[in-house]
């Protein structure tokens, strides 16, 4: 039972077989999938697909490379977006001072109005933090303290980039740790870090269409590429690849709430 936790299927790449490409996943055992909003437009593009498959839950965010574009009524519209039953979490959130195609400053404010909806609402957050290690925890670690309701988790560092040892913070503050194609790459540390990473607190996705796994490198990702995922952890931690993919599995539906067994059963 895989679940990739982290996609971007409503992108133009999918434009030509969308459906062809979420069938091919679930044939290929992926449970479920979430797909994660970047804007306003893609937040409301997956919530048409989590309508039109049972299997397809969505999330709604603006991610920090817009962050300088966002005005109140985006605000507005995202409050009025996390209302629909399909979904899951406020996301993609964050920070990015890799590419900074937005500013800091409306980086960190656009950053922390949406962890206060997630707050208000009582969702889960995906969290995008590149060049960032500071800014985002210290940001995180006062959000969390400030949160009324304490279940955990509540939240994914998506396709985590840092060592173990923060990973292990971020656990320690109730967060899930996301590992995508990079723990395929010969030259990335991700599955070092990985190793390290306790199973229970970690999920699995493929940011796709992007960050596609080693043995399809240079083409287009897709949800049932997250098999690779699940194969290269299972094999720097000594382990079935059926535990990763069902601890995984379990641990997102934990962390989304997902309704899987009826997903599941259908």
């Amino acid at each position: 039972m895989l679940l990739d936790s982290h996609t971007h299927i409503d992108l133009r790449e999918f434009e030509d077989d969308r459906d062809r490409v979420i069938h091919r996943a679930r044939e290929s055992g992926v449970v479920a999938i979430i797909d994660i909003g970047i804007d306003i437009a893609s937040s409301e593009a997956a919530i048409a697909l989590a309508e039109k498959y049972d299997y397809v839950f969505a999330t709604v965010g603006i991610h920090p490379h817009d962050a300088s574009k966002v005005t109140e009524s985006d605000i507005a519209r995202l409050e009025e977006l996390v209302k629909h039953s399909k979904v899951v979490a406020v996301g993609e959130i964050g920070l990015d001072f890799y590419r900074n195609r937005s500013s800091k400053e409306s980086q960190i404010e656009s950053f922390k109005r949406q962890l206060g909806l997630a707050a208000k609402t009582g969702l889960p957050v995906v969290i995008h933090s590149r060049n960032t290690r500071d800014e985002v925890f210290d940001i995180l670690k006062e959000w969390v303290a400030g949160l009324k309701v304490s279940e955990k988790p509540v939240g994914v560092l998506h396709c985590f980039s840092n060592d173990a040892e923060l990973g292990r913070k971020y656990i320690d503050m109730g967060f899930l740790i996301s590992f995508a194609g990079p723990v395929t790459y010969p030259k990335s540390s991700a599955a070092s870090v990985a190793k390290e990473i306790p199973l229970e607190n970690m999920l699995i996705e493929t940011d796709c269409p992007f960050l596609t796994p080693q043995r399809h490198r240079g083409k287009r990702n897709e949800p049932s590429y997250v098999s690779y995922v699940a194969s290269r952890i299972a094999e720097v931690k000594g382990m079935p690849v059926e535990s990763v993919a069902e601890v995984t599995a379990a641990n997102a539906i934990g962390l989304f709430r997902l309704p899987i067994k009826q997903v599941v059963e259908r």
